[in-house]
């Protein structure tokens, strides 16, 4: 993670500065000020460079004066429309346009009107800079960033400090789903998985794991026949902060619940080739879950969690589950498998039963990479919501607003449920068509949640991104760590919301854009087929007309 520091405004001695500015701050008191420190390159160079202080536009300025090798120019846009995640897109572009340099200096006076407007910016430097580099050992020094470190200048650097260490804690639960979304899947199999997740004991989260004999003996029939077909056996890993009085017995946690399908190869219903390397991220709802379960420990968070993932790899072999089998889940419920490319709401199906019976919480929401079909409805730049619960939803969608990560509610209902009815077991994994995919499967989920106020998350199209975002490179985006955390800090440790959502339509600041492939569209079976098109011959070449001739007469 990049050195955060804050500090009183001052002219660096050397390196670079980055300075965001709203379209209305041009030729104002800050500008003004850098602008006698730099001897006039300020003004100068921004005139030349037609900087206008529009949204997302920065200019990059070199050898400004004052010892700084570079000025970045940041703008924010009309100033009446700045919010948290407008800081935090600020941070993030300036990273972008900061290049080798190895320290740099934002000045954050320009941004302001909320607690932590400082500390938002360094946030969104933070989240940017972010990068994957594991397995990399063969990359020039000149190709490796250099960043170490930003001070940010503001009033109050104190206060700046104090508003950090809340969203430090928020930005490692981030990079951990980051990191664990972005594994290959030869390394992160459900045994390693549930191995890492053990680290989080050292945060005081209670960790405990369900290896492949206990699954069989709680009866976990349908999540065990999604990692029949596998080498590497399952695991279901329970997570518990007890950020209250833990001597209360009687308490109902709130609990968060992930797919976690470290390999979707579809099984015997196998996907097409084609762009199947990224189901290595088919597990990124369970990613989800163990990043905020960091993040509330990081930030201590006065409220009782409770986190749940199951851990499969689903695989064609001689033992995998066939279409048309029937398995009978925890709940005792029978499930007819038509297509074992559904297999992610098999696995939940038993983790939320488990959770309900078990823990009795006051709401679940779920989140996975369910279905193909949910991008075709929103494509890339919202989650699917579903829930039984009109407050839950209303809360989900409003907390998604303020940190950029969306959610459009979609509906349920007895239709729908009705194309899920089997001939020969209680329901079937898929409905009977292309039509309501993600729908159906929502429905499916809903047959496990036994009354409890409950969310799913259809995060299929947000998990992972095509291209760079202001805050999020490319890869993996965590999408849903800050949506979740807001929720449970605003509504149920009493924290009062840090700045006011603006008016008007929202943007995402965290989407999937860019990163569609067959395989996943493909995901959760017959729903998302139609995007994937059937190759055409080609129409055959017309044959030459012959000639007419005549036969001469004998």
């Amino acid at each position: 993670m990049l050195d955060i520091a804050f500090a009183k405004a001052s002219l660096p001695e050397s390196g670079a500065l980055v300075l965001p500015l709203a379209e209305e701050d041009l030729g104002g008191a800050l500008m003004g000020e850098w602008d006698r420190l730099l001897g006039g390159n300020l003004a100068r160079g921004a005139a030349a460079a037609e900087f206008k202080g529009r949204k997302g536009q920065a200019t990059t300025l070199y050898a400004p004066g004052g010892g700084l090798s570079r000025l970045v120019l940041v703008g924010l846009g009309k100033r009446d429309s700045l919010d948290p995640a407008g800081a935090e897109a600020a941070g993030g572009n300036a990273v972008a346009a900061l290049g080798r340099e190895a320290l740099a200096s934002i000045d954050a006076r320009a941004i302001g009107g909320w607690a932590g407007a400082a500390a938002d910016v360094a946030l969104g430097a933070v989240l940017r800079a972010w990068r994957f580099d594991r397995y990399r050992t063969t990359e020039k020094p000149e190709d490796k960033p250099r960043l170490a470190g930003v001070k940010v200048l503001c009033d109050d650097p104190h206060a700046a400090k104090a508003e950090w260490a809340s969203r430090r804690a928020i930005a490692e639960g981030v990079f951990l789903t980051r990191e664990l979304v972005s594994e290959p899947a030869n390394i992160l199999n459900p045994p390693e998985f549930a191995d890492r997740l053990r680290k989080l004991e050292k945060l005081g989260v209670e960790v405990e794991v369900f290896g492949q004999k206990d699954l069989e003996k709680l009866g976990f029939g349908s999540m065990l026949c999604v990692s029949q077909g596998s080498a590497q056996p399952p695991r279901m890993v329970v997570m518990r902060w007890n950020g209250t009085d833990s001597k209360k017995k009687d308490s109902q946690p709130i609990a968060f619940i992930g797919k976690g399908v470290t390999f979707d190869t579809g099984g015997i219903s196998i996907k097409p080739a084609a762009g199947m390397e990224d189901m290595k991220w088919d597990m990124a709802g369970a990613g989800t879950v163990a990043g905020l379960m960091m993040a509330l420990a990081g930030r201590k968070a006065k409220v009782d969690v409770v986190g749940l993932v199951g851990l499969v790899e689903n695989m064609p072999s001689g033992t995998a589950v066939r279409p048309g089998d029937v398995v009978t889940s925890y709940s005792g419920q029978t499930i007819e498998v038509i297509n074992t490319d559904a297999e992610g709401r098999l696995v939940l199906a038993d983790v939320l039963s488990y959770c309900k019976k078990r823990f009795d919480p006051a709401f679940m929401v779920n989140l996975a990479t369910l279905t193909g079909a949910i991008i075709v409805a929103l494509g890339n730049e919202h989650a699917g919501l579903f829930s039984n619960d009109e407050g839950l939803a209303a809360r989900i969608q409003e907390a998604g607003k303020s940190v950029g990560e969306l959610a459009w509610r979609m509906p349920l209902g007895e239709a729908y449920d009705r194309a899920i009815k089997s001939d020969i077991a209680d329901m079937k994994n898929v409905g009977g068509g292309r039509a309501g995919g993600s729908i159906t499967a929502a429905q499916f989920l809903q047959r496990f949640v036994d009354g409890c106020p409950w969310a799913h998350l259809d995060i299929a199209g947000v998990a992972w991104g095509g291209k760079d975002q202001p805050t999020v490179p490319k890869g993996a985006t965590a999408w849903g760590v800050r949506l979740l955390d807001r929720l449970v800090a605003e509504h149920h440790e009493g924290r009062a919301a840090e700045a006011p959502v603006p008016a008007g339509e929202p943007e995402a600041a965290v989407s999937g854009t860019g990163s569609e492939s067959p395989a996943i569209l493909a995901e959760g079976g017959a729903a998302s087929d139609a995007s994937i098109a059937e190759p055409v011959a080609p129409p055959a070449p017309a044959r030459a007309a012959r000639p007419a001739t005549r036969r001469p007469r004998r």
